[in-house]
């Protein structure tokens, strides 16, 4: 069941502000590649790049660790992979929440096979007590406790991806 409302939508379109703000700056003058970690980043993803008035190219990537259990299988497989051409371009790799860090750390990888210029982590959430590997996140919302959440794209079995907040999710009984 829903529980109490970790960030509001208000807090959400700060956030989502600063961080392109921050990019924009950042990106004068290049031609970077925004990668969209699906299905999780595609709210905080579109809400981002139309934030970014610079030139940028699009794309997504998904990919499972999942397979139809709730624990990770530890292997990520890849659902569907970019089409961009990434060589010597700066790719902006968009999560929704880095967690244990490990699916996010072979995705990561996955770019990095493609010779970038550079990879840069942004992230709207970051939970630092559950990771199992270090992540360079390079633009950060905020971290949030150890809660699962839900809502603005984060879902629990593919629902409440479309709350407009953030809410923290209570398990039943």
């Amino acid at each position: 069941m829903l529980g109490r409302v970790v960030i509001s939508q208000e807090e959400i379109a700060e956030m989502v502000d600063r961080m392109a703000s921050e990019i924009s700056a950042e990106i004068e003058g290049r031609s970077p590649v925004f990668v969209g970690v699906l299905k999780g980043c595609v709210f905080f993803f579109t809400d981002l790049v139309q934030r970014i008035k610079k030139p940028l190219e699009v794309d997504f990537i998904q990919v499972s660790s999942y397979g139809s259990g709730t624990n990770s299988s530890g292997t990520v497989v890849l659902v569907k992979d970019i089409t961009a051409d990434v060589r010597d371009r700066d790719v902006y790799l968009v999560e929704d929440i880095v967690d244990t860090g490990v699916t996010l750390n072979d995705v990561a990888a996955m770019i990095r096979a493609r010779h970038p210029r550079s990879v840069r982590i942004v992230s709207l959430l970051s939970k630092p007590s559950r990771r199992k590997v270090e992540v360079d996140v390079a633009h950060l919302g905020m971290e949030i406790e150890d809660v699962f959440v839900v809502g603005y794209g984060l879902d629990y079995a593919e629902e409440y991806r479309n709350l407009p907040q953030i809410h923290e999710l209570i398990p039943e009984g």
